[in-house]
């Protein structure tokens, strides 16, 4: 039977979370943390890709009957993050890979074995349908450009002390292999315009940045635009913009593909290998799966 799910979009306050175990009581242990928690989920923005699955796991696993998902912004997830790791508090949030968090902090993913996130994904690149007639050398250099999560967070957890512009070249200086196998044989532009999708995450602000040196490389003006995923896609659709790296494919965007799919190229994923779920500090031992979580007395 499916259970209503409570989600309240709010602002996150700090509230002291206690860790300690009664006793050696295993079961004990893990109800304080229930306790501690007030039984709540630390979410992100309710128009993410993850916010339906983050939704319905707490209406698909038993255990989670009476725990609410709070739904704030990225900033504010990872404010409560920090704050609760500094003092080794427990934390449950929705999250993904890759992202900085991962290497700035020692977290795991929760399995979840009633595969309510639909394991890994991909992100994917697409294009308006008629990219490749208009702009065949961006359309060239977009469907080459692959790269993996390491690079992603690498990128993304430089860009948090150093300027991003400053990052992003040097990222390119260092795989200028790699870059130069996106470009080689690609014949240069003179100062066209180009519109890149993006989403305001940090995420596809890495892989945006990148490609915009690498477009400008070869004669294009690049503009990135962010914009919340459904206005990204239907802006795809209405060729109001030229190409996205932004798509999170099957699972989490997959509503948006079904609905304006016919209307776009999907040149296939630029990283595999994302994942998304439930996480917590590695310090919290005894959670390790959704079904670790208690259920609330």
């Amino acid at each position: 039977m499916k259970k209503s799910t409570l989600v309240k979009t709010i602002t996150l306050l700090s509230a002291p979370l206690l860790l300690t175990a009664c006793g050696d009581d295993e079961s004990t242990e893990e109800e304080d943390i229930g306790e501690a928690l007030e039984y709540t989920i630390t979410g992100i923005e309710p128009g993410a890709g993850m916010s339906d699955p983050s939704n319905q796991t707490l209406e698909e696993y038993d255990n989670l009957e009476g725990w609410e998902l709070q739904e704030s912004s990225t900033a504010g997830m990872l404010g409560q993050l920090d704050e609760a790791i500094s003092n080794e508090e427990p934390i449950v949030v929705t999250g993904w890979k890759p992202h900085y968090k991962f290497e700035k902090y020692d977290l795991k993913v929760l399995d979840d074995p009633l595969n309510v996130y639909g394991g890994a994904e991909g992100i994917n690149t697409l294009t308006r349908t008629d990219l490749e007639e208009d702009k065949p050398e961006a359309y060239k250099v977009l469907d080459r450009f692959k790269w993996e999560p390491e690079d992603m967070q690498w990128v993304m957890l430089e860009g948090l002390e150093r300027d991003f512009e400053e990052v992003t070249k040097e990222w390119i200086k260092d795989n200028r292999g790699r870059v130069d196998d996106w470009i080689e044989g690609v014949d240069s532009v003179d100062g066209e315009p180009f519109e890149l999708g993006s989403t305001p995450w940090d995420t596809e602000r890495a892989s945006s940045n990148v490609m915009a040196h690498v477009l400008n490389e070869i004669g294009y003006e690049v503009t990135i635009t962010n914009l919340d995923p459904a206005v990204l896609w239907q802006a795809l659709a209405q060729g109001e913009a030229d190409a996205t790296l932004a798509a999170w494919l099957p699972t989490s965007q997959g509503a948006f593909m079904e609905t304006y799919g016919d209307k776009i190229n999907d040149l296939g994923p630029n990283l595999e290998g994302t994942v998304l779920g439930y996480v917590v500090p590695t310090y919290m031992e005894n959670i390790n799966s959704i079904e670790d979580l208690p259920a609330k007395k």
